[in-house]
């Protein structure tokens, strides 16, 4: 069995042995001078040696003190460069996701309780963006975009299929408003910046490539546009996972079913380096799980409407 002296002792006696000075000492240790008189104080009784030469107004290190910071300088150096290597290499107790805004508060938050407490000990932060990956600046530990192919150069993870379709309020299609595409012609479209398909796209894919629009709203952010519609303004074009609670509910509707609809797929996106993260990839591994449960019960909800993709004739 070692038998080792206070390591707290050793540790004050080393720093005041470096600098030939308690005062200094103290300030490094973030302690009094009195607390490092005390630790080497002790460390000389269970030595049975002392270790300083104390003149009143000078310091020095006795022999004994002299090989004793010989051999401690070095092993506290090995001790801590190790703890940083290890430190550096321990699994993260947080996640740092980065996320589109309307995706995350629609449908990545009502359910990422269940992963955290799958995963008791991770934090979870979350932040909204739309922008490029970017891994260099190193402030997420995991990208969620939707993309038609994984981004090269980065580990992407699809997990759940996008369906784009029309939505509105059902008030919108009250006395056959919108019974066929080319009634959009009296309704208002909305967009937004960020949208993954373009009216001009949707029309062409509904045989209607040369409708004529007279009313349009544009936003920013696809959140906007959905609430602007939400509240009747118009027809706007968004993933069906995202409404499909509110359409289920009353609260909107899809007046063309998958008519012209166009698929993508949402990625979880991490930097190569960390693939063999266990949290990432626990996280890749419930998102994934998630992303199939919702398309499921999309599917059946679809099937039981009679929806399919199938373009007119």
């Amino acid at each position: 069995m070692r038998k080792l002296p206070p390591l707290n002792a050793v540790r004050a006696f080393e720093a005041a042995a470096r600098h030939i000075s308690f005062t200094k000492a103290a300030k490094e240790l973030f302690v009094t001078h009195g607390a490092v008189s005390k630790q080497v104080a002790s460390l000389e009784t269970w030595l049975g040696t002392a270790l300083f030469n104390r003149a009143q107004s000078q310091l020095s290190l006795t022999d004994a003190g002299k090989t004793f910071l010989a051999a401690v300088t070095p092993a506290l150096d090995r001790i801590a460069i190790t703890s940083m290597q290890l430190l550096e290499h321990t699994e993260p107790t947080a996640l740092r996701i980065s996320a589109p805004p309307t995706f995350t508060m629609r449908w990545l938050i009502p359910r990422i309780s269940a992963f955290q407490r799958k995963r008791g000990g991770v934090e979870v932060k979350l932040t909204t963006s739309t922008a490029p990956v970017n891994f260099e600046d190193r402030i997420y530990d995991v990208a969620i975009r939707g993309s038609n192919q994984p981004i090269p150069g980065m580990l992407s993870v699809p997990f759940m299929t996008e369906t784009i379709v029309p939505v509105c309020h059902p008030d919108l299609m009250e006395n056959g408003q919108l019974d066929y595409p080319k009634l959009l012609a009296n309704h208002t479209l909305i967009s937004y910046d960020t949208e993954p398909m373009a009216w001009s796209e949707w029309l062409s894919m509904a045989s209607q490539p040369d409708l004529r629009i007279f009313h349009s709203l544009q936003f920013e952010q696809m959140y906007f546009a959905l609430q602007a519609a939400a509240e009747g303004l118009g027809v706007v074009l968004v993933p069906l996972f995202l409404v499909v609670d509110d359409i289920i509910a009353g609260r909107m509707c899809a007046p063309f079913g998958l008519l012209g609809a166009r698929q993508r797929r949402y990625y979880a996106n991490a930097s190569l380096s960390t693939h063999e993260s266990p949290i990432i990839a626990g996280f890749c591994e419930w998102l994934l799980k998630e992303g199939q449960d919702t398309e499921q019960s999309i599917d059946q909800w679809s099937s039981a409407m009679g929806w399919t993709p199938s373009m007119p004739s």
